[in-house]
């Protein structure tokens, strides 16, 4: 996958994880780190469990799936975080 289409999907995973767990992180460019982010934490747990590389093709729904869920499990752990402060 190609560095601008791993953008498109980083900035669409996060809109669609922010949409799924009521909220997150403000403005684009942080909902774009985050999906990017997601996805890096979601292929990455995906390799371990599944001894998969679901991060090849932009338009394969693993992809999608597996960044998404990268981007909730983020928005989890911070509001994990935030919470005991």
């Amino acid at each position: 996958m190609g560095f601008i289409a791993f953008i498109i999907l980083g900035a669409l995973a996060g809109i669609i994880a922010k949409k799924i767990m009521g909220g997150g992180p403000d403005g684009i460019i942080l909902t774009t780190i985050l999906g990017i982010v997601g996805a890096l934490v979601g292929g990455w747990l995906a390799g371990l469990i599944f001894d998969a590389d679901p991060l090849d093709e932009f338009f394969d729904i693993s992809t999608w799936l597996t960044a998404i869920v990268g981007s909730i499990i983020l928005i989890w752990g911070y509001r994990l975080v935030s919470s005991r402060r």
